[in-house]
Parts: structure tokens; C-alpha cells; sequence
């Protein structure tokens, strides 16, 4: 993954990523092509006409990392040893699934809600001033997340199973607040990774610095965003 921030944001265009990542220009661009169904990252608008499309390098790297990891995923046993009943932090999960970021699981978390398994223990520590959380998992809920992803993820052509999104009205309260997976269906997402990643692009701006912060499950916040401000984003997507 790249070190620093210039490094993440530095932009590449298909031939520079088939070039590190071992992939022809071709590849790259059905990738994006079928990024509602890849988990691709959206390029960048394009400047001028018949101008090249182009990545931030920090996005690119990220997905081959989170595919290699998936990859040995497909190689480990499903009967992993260990005590199914022993409690694993963030940062032990990660190197026990194989990623080689330890704050993947945390990533994951934070900007994919609903794709990883929810913490079974969360221990909310430090002073009132300066509080932190602890998230941690059974061993045993990670072998069972890890098998069901195995079994409904990812397939040749890196494509992924994601949770099925729920049915919304197109009608409601422009004051009600949607979380990500009810934004995700209304402005026509496949899945909140692929909605997620549209925001982070800043493909979305209309959504952007508008989101509030719900109480979730097992003490972990939710993103949020009024139904008038999704709706404006979803008729400007459709124009």
C-alpha cells in the first residue's frame, strides 16, 4: 500500500497500472468497466476531450491488495486451528485472514459497512476527554465469515457477492435520515462497497459533508444522509 498521502493521490492512467499490477490496459479498463460488480475504483472525470482515464494510485493499490489477500483466502483451510472461543482484536484478525495492512479490518469497518462480520466485544475505553473502542471477535466468527466468503465471494474476474440491498421508497420525509445500504439502493448501487467507493471518489458531491452520525449496532456509529439531499444527488446522477 502507498506510504503517504501524495503517494495515495498520485494519478495513473491503465497501461501504468497493467505495468505494476501485472494486468494488460485492456483488463484494467473492464475492471472499471464492471466496477458495480468488481469493487473497482471509479476513475477520475476526464480533462478535455478524448482525454485518458486515470486512477488515484491509493484506491488502485488498495483493491489488488484486498484481491491477493482474497486469493490466499481460497488456499486456507477451513478448519484453521486455534480456539474458536478466543477473542481476537482488529489487528489480529487482519494478519489471521492475511492481509498485510493491520488496519484493514478497521477499514473495512469504517468505510464498507455490512460486509464485514460485526465485533462481538466492544469495550469503550480511556477518559471522558480522550475516548477509544476496542473492537473485538470470537475466532469462531471469523472462520464462519471467512467460509461463507469463500463459498459466495469472489470468483475468476475478481467478482464479489455483496449483501442484497433493501428495497426504499422513492417517497418519504426529505428530513429522513438513510443509512448507507438504504442510499446505496436509491441511487441505483449494486452494493454499499461500490456506493462507499463512489463517495470516497467524490463522484457524489452532493452527498458530501451532509452525512450525520447515527448510534449502531454494538456501539459502533452509522453514516446517515437526508432523504432530500440523496434524492438530489440521484436525479443529478440521472441527468
Amino acid at each position: 500500500m502507498p506510504s503517504n498521502a501524495a503517494e495515495e493521490r498520485r494519478l495513473v492512467d491503465a497501461v501504468q497500472i497493467g505495468d505494476e499490477f501485472g494486468l494488460s490496459p485492456g483488463r484494467v479498463n473492464a475492471l472499471h468497466a464492471d466496477r458495480e460488480n468488481t469493487g473497482f475504483p471509479a476513475a477520475r472525470p476526464r480533462k478535455g476531450r478524448g482525454g485518458k482515464q486515470e486512477w488515484e494510485y491509493g484506491g488502485v493499490a488498495e483493491y489488488f491488495a484486498d484481491r491477493e489477500a482474497s486469493n490466499r483466502l481460497a488456499h486456507l483451510s477451513e478448519d484453521a486451528g486455534g480456539d474458536p472461543d478466543e477473542l481476537l482484536n482488529a489487528s489480529q484478525v487482519a494478519k489471521e485472514l492475511g492481509y498485510k495492512n493491520p488496519n484493514q479490518i478497521t477499514t473495512y469497518l469504517r468505510d464498507h459497512p455490512g460486509y464485514f462480520a460485526e465485533p462481538d466485544v466492544v469495550e469503550h475505553l480511556g477518559t471522558k476527554e480522550h475516548p477509544w473502542t476496542r473492537m473485538r471477535w470470537y475466532r469462531r466468527t471469523i472462520t464462519a465469515w471467512r467460509k461463507e466468503r469463500r463459498g459466495k465471494g469472489r470468483r475468476e474476474g475478481n467478482i464479489r457477492t455483496a449483501p442484497a440491498l433493501p428495497k426504499v421508497s422513492l417517497d418519504g420525509d426529505p428530513d429522513e435520515l438513510l443509512v448507507a445500504p438504504q442510499v446505496a439502493a436509491l441511487l441505483g448501487f449494486k452494493s454499499v462497497n461500490t456506493f462507499s467507493s463512489s463517495l470516497s471518489q467524490g463522484n457524489l458531491p452532493l452527498l458530501k459533508g451532509h452525512d450525520v452520525k447515527l448510534p449502531g449496532g454494538r456501539g459502533r456509529p452509522r453514516r446517515a444522509w437526508p432523504r432530500g439531499r440523496v434524492m438530489e444527488q440521484k436525479a443529478a446522477r440521472e441527468q
